[in-house]
């Protein structure tokens, strides 16, 4: 018994050896059909391949679209297949898919995910670099009808284009990841990111070590419409080059301009509103080109102003740096939003065709606004602006614009490669860089802080800072009639007390009949005390306090002027940072000369000021190194539109000897 067993379990294992051999040893009838079909239009109709191209059709459908593809083009007549393989698989009611059902399946090689505000987007594989794309926006729809296209050699119509991007954009958004995407400039961890905007989608990697270029980079940039790209950068070059292509008449600006342009490069604000004026023929659209070149170049680099908060902000959502050409004026509603696009800010506006819903627009953005006058007069936006006075440029100083941009893109790699160095030193410094006080940017002058030492000697952005923000409190001041008003009568007093209006009265007889009855004075004591609350900063600063409080039984609203003495740490110029594990500014050693940070070797005296302008015997003081240009340099000469300097702002022979 126990053989006949053992005979039997070894006859139904050679059973299963000569049916699995003769399983290996049948061909697979997909194997060659699409040669066989382009001699056989009904090779495709054999039992065996219908049954197999059911199961692929089931199992993995983009191979079969694939292949179905390849048959049409061998001349098979893939309608009637659809019905073989439908009646194949027992699905006697379909005519095959429906093109929205390719479209989704299609879909499935993107990478979905979604951003916080709940748009959809899609990682796409083209030519062996990540691109995304927001799944509603025309780069996704015309990669996905060309997919489209090379399954079926057909287009889809509009109808079933609309309805699988519906579903694509609900996979996105409950089934795939949030991440966050940026525009231009992004930041992972302790690392920052500049998309050069290439066909490539490289960016350049910024950390504490340095900085490179990398294919893939870790965070997501959205390309908007006209956006260009930036060169790739060279490390080598000396900030000074950028100062011969600007219509800067001082060391100081020259400073503030270089300090904006790296918070530019920071992934998130404060960002410093920069407010160029000058008479005509001063280069200020040139000027605001070229930063706007620089850092974040466009098709349309200089717009004109808006007409409404949503347009600015969308705007913002499609570009990094903001510039606006040949502003006449600020209105009050937009001077306030630009308040808020330089400390970051949110707006809604309801959605198109809809009751409930809402767009959100939440960007933070660098501006730059210019215009013959003085058009920054708030002073809630002059807080956050730096102000550059433009000086005219003489006819035989100018040169042809064709000229100064060939030589400006010519040097344009490496002025942006010196930016990235001070980038790197920015982050390296930054969690040990300290201010003795704060101002109202209180990031961006800590930024600024941290980078300066990779450019020039540590103190020189806040000695230029503390001055562009005494000179911008005066010039709000006199664009400001009740402040200039108010001025005037703390001049012969040393307290008033009253109510708004008493006040009001009195600021009346001050100013004259014709200022009263202007459209800018206010027409009542209730807007009289918003304008003090509003101006209450800057006269703080010149030593003139405004109280709001309420005195009696009666309760009634008083306002208390009193002239106040300056703080003893009051801003000025030569007040120095100072860091946990580094020497102050005024005993640091000084930086030696080179040709990277462009300084002369002879130290140039900065005093420091009292907040009335008066010196201080008392008062530290700091040696700076003038701002040199390179001698020999052929690109100092680029910009033959800049004046002559005047007065203490000549040029020697040993380079620029301006006081800072």
């Amino acid at each position: 018994m126990k053989d006949e067993h053992e005979s039997e379990i070894g006859t139904a294992k050679n059973l299963v050896a000569e049916a699995i051999g003769a399983a290996e040893d049948i061909p697979d009838p997909l194997d060659g059909l699409v040669e066989e079909t382009a001699a056989d239009p009904g090779a495709a109709f054999a039992p065996e391949a219908l049954e197999r191209l059911a199961a692929m059709k089931k199992d993995d459908r983009a191979s079969f679209e694939a292949l179905r593809a390849q048959l049409k083009s061998a001349g098979c007549r893939v309608t009637a297949l659809d019905e073989a393989i439908a009646e194949e698989s027992g699905d006697f009611g379909g005519r095959g898919p429906t093109q929205a059902d390719i479209l989704i399946d299609l879909a499935q090689t993107a990478e979905l995910f979604h951003a916080p505000d709940g748009t959809g987007f899609a990682d796409l594989d083209i030519n062996g670099h990540r691109e995304t794309w927001p799944i509603r926006a025309k780069g996704f729809r015309r990669w996905l009808a060309r997919c489209f296209f090379e399954a079926t050699q057909g287009a889809p119509s509009s109808e079933a284009l609309q309805s699988a991007l519906n579903v694509i954009e609900a996979k996105a958004h409950f089934d795939a990841p949030e991440r966050v995407v940026h525009v231009r400039v992004g930041g992972l961890d302790e690392q920052l990111y500049l998309d050069l905007g290439d066909a490539a989608w490289r960016a350049v990697e910024i950390d504490a070590a340095g900085w490179r270029l990398i294919d893939n980079p870790p965070v997501r940039f959205r390309r908007a419409a006209g956006m260009q790209p930036l060169p790739v950068p060279v490390a080598g070059g000396s900030v000074e080059v950028l100062r011969s292509f600007l219509n800067v008449q001082s060391d100081n600006d020259f400073v503030l301009v270089v300090a904006w342009a790296l918070a530019c490069l920071r992934n998130r604000g404060p960002y410093p509103v920069i407010a160029l004026s000058g008479e005509q023929g001063s280069a200020k659209s040139t000027f605001s080109a070229i930063l706007r070149a620089l850092l974040d170049p466009n098709t349309a680099p200089l717009r004109a102003l808006p007409r409404e908060d949503r347009d600015l902000f969308i705007a913002a959502s499609n570009g990094h740096v903001l510039a606006f050409d040949n502003v006449s004026g600020l209105p009050g509603w937009i001077s306030d939003t630009l308040c808020r696009l330089a400390t970051g800010g949110g707006f809604a506006v309801r959605q198109l065709y809809t009751d409930q819903d809402e767009v959100l627009f939440d960007a933070a953005r660098p501006v730059i606004l210019n215009g013959i006058e003085e058009i920054v007069i708030r002073p809630d936006l002059a807080d956050r602006a730096v102000f550059l006075t433009l000086q005219p440029i003489p006819e035989e100083h100018r040169r042809p614009e064709q000229e100064l941009w060939a030589a400006f893109d010519a040097e344009r790699p490496r002025v942006l490669g010196v930016l990235l160095d001070a980038v790197v030193e920015g982050l390296k410094r930054l969690p040990e860089t300290r201010l003795e006080k704060l101002p109202r940017m209180a990031d961006f002058a800590l930024w600024a802080t941290a980078c300066e030492t990779a450019l020039w000697p540590a103190g020189t952005f806040w000695s230029a800072y503390c001055g562009n923000r005494d000179d911008a409190v005066e010039g709000v001041i006199d664009a400001d009639p009740i402040a200039t008003a108010v001025r005037a009568v703390m001049a012969t007093r040393t307290v008033w007390t009253g109510t708004a209006s008493d006040l009001l009265g009195a600021l009346a007889e001050v100013v004259g009949e014709r200022v009263a009855k202007s459209k800018s004075w206010p027409d009542g004591p209730r807007a009289l005390a918003g304008r003090l609350r509003r101006a209450a900063t800057f006269l703080r600063k010149i030593g003139i306090e405004i109280g709001f409080g309420r005195e009696g039984r009666a309760r009634t609203r008083t306002i208390n002027i009193t002239t106040i003495q300056p703080s003893a740490t009051p801003e000025k110029p030569g007040a120095e940072p100072s860091a946990p594990s580094a020497p102050s500014a005024s005993s640091a050693p000084m930086p030696k000369s080179n040709s990277a940070n462009g300084f002369a070797a002879q130290p140039l005296r900065t005093e420091a000021r009292d907040a009335d302008g008066s010196g201080n015997d008392n008062a530290p003081t700091v040696r700076a190194k003038p701002l040199k240009i390179k001698a020999g340099n052929g690109a100092d000469d680029a910009d033959a539109n800049l004046p002559p300097q005047s007065g203490s702002e000549k040029t020697g022979a040993s380079g620029w000897s301006t006081r800072l």
